[in-house]
């Protein structure tokens, strides 16, 4: 007598389990999965051009390294804010022109650079989906980064801008003030990225920066001449006064006041190339 029961109880326990899975089914279907952002980390080289790289060689490469966010706007445009670090420096001794060898300059500079970029996929670029994981795209924006060049003499290093090594702020040159160590850059550039899963994307970004100063070098007009620099009481020259002008070490000094020693009528500019990998964030959002 109690198997009826029995199997009256089974049909009403099943019966309320499907009908909690239909009332559900619709909600969980009016939820979307969405990919709101990333957060990346890129790797690769920076290659400084100015007043020692007048001939744009890509012969210094030097590291750089960063993380970011992208916030994804839709498929196609993303808003992205970039830390990173950088190493850029040069030499007169890659130069092949007489002058440039003669003047005998040299920098090395940290870089220190926050950017504010917009992204824009040429392709539908949809994470997790076989037909849209790829895209190359624009990048452009601005930056602004923290710099501070510095040279090696006798192996000690020193810091240039201290030194003013072009007159800044002497009376002799009142039009040249100490130059800011912190300096905007536009920003603009492409690359390619790829998303390997649901999860990870990789990419390839190349960067090239028109800054707004034209001492990432500490060169850009002419030389102040030696008299700037007098030497220390006991007669040894000063610091400044071997950075100033270092022809002496290939011949006859040619640190002249008013002769040429930079250009200061184009800017300093530097390129990245950057490997990136990123990690994907997403939410459910309610269609309805």
């Amino acid at each position: 007598m109690q198997l009826p029961i029995f199997h009256f109880r089974r049909i009403i326990t099943s019966g309320l389990i499907a009908l909690g899975m239909l009332l559900a089914y619709p909600a969980l279907a009016q939820n979307e999965l969405q990919y709101v952002g990333e957060l990346g980390f890129s790797v690769g080289g920076a290659q400084y051009f100015g007043d020692l790289n007048t001939r744009s060689a890509l012969n210094t490469v030097k590291p750089t390294i960063g993380v970011f966010y992208r916030k994804y706007m839709n498929d196609y445009i993303g808003v992205r804010a970039h830390l990173r670090y950088a190493r850029l420096g040069y030499s007169d001794i890659y130069n092949n022109n007489e002058f440039q060898r003669r003047r005998n300059l040299s920098f090395n500079t940290d870089i220190f650079e926050l950017a504010l970029q917009g992204d824009f996929n040429f392709f539908r670029f949809e994470p997790g989906s076989y037909d849209y994981r790829f895209s190359p795209y624009f990048t452009g924006g601005a930056s602004i980064f923290y710099y501070n060049p510095y040279a090696y003499l006798d192996g000690k290093k020193y810091y240039l801008q201290p030194l003013r090594t072009e007159g800044q702020g002497s009376a002799q040159y009142p039009d040249r003030k100490p130059y800011s160590l912190v300096a905007p850059a536009f920003v603009v550039g492409g690359g390619f990225k790829y998303n390997v899963s649901r999860s990870v994307n990789l990419g390839l970004e190349l960067l090239y920066r028109f800054t707004g100063t034209d001492y990432l070098d500490d060169v850009s007009k002419t030389y102040a001449g030696p008299a700037l620099f007098p030497p220390k009481a006991n007669g040894d020259n000063t610091v400044a006064y071997l950075l100033q002008d270092r022809s002496y070490a290939t011949g006859e000094p040619i640190g002249v006041p008013g002769r040429q020693r930079g250009n200061s009528r184009d800017k300093d500019q530097f390129v990245t190339i950057e490997f990136t990998i990123s990690i994907l964030f997403t939410k459910y959002e309610c269609k309805f």
